[in-house]
């Protein structure tokens, strides 16, 4: 994993690496506004691009448009 403990980005503090898949690394991260946990996922510079960009932005809105308990809800996507 690419990113260190501690590092911060934007409002968000990473706590640990969660894992990485074929587009991308998920860190468990501290939101520093709300004090609350969530999860950042970021393309993986081998996969990055336009297309690859398009993909995620598709996934982020599928996701936010889910309501389940057992669902993480997307609050943010951005570059």
């Amino acid at each position: 994993m690419a990113l260190d403990l501690g590092t911060v980005i934007g409002a968000y503090r990473i706590e640990s690496a969660i894992g990485a898949g074929g587009m991308g690394e998920v860190y468990r991260a501290t939101d520093t506004r709300l004090n609350r946990p969530v999860a950042l996922k970021f393309l993986l510079r081998s996969v990055e691009g336009d297309e690859a960009r398009h993909r995620f932005q598709r996934e982020v809105s599928a996701l936010s448009a889910l309501n389940h308990p057992h669902i993480v809800t997307a609050h943010e996507a951005g570059s």
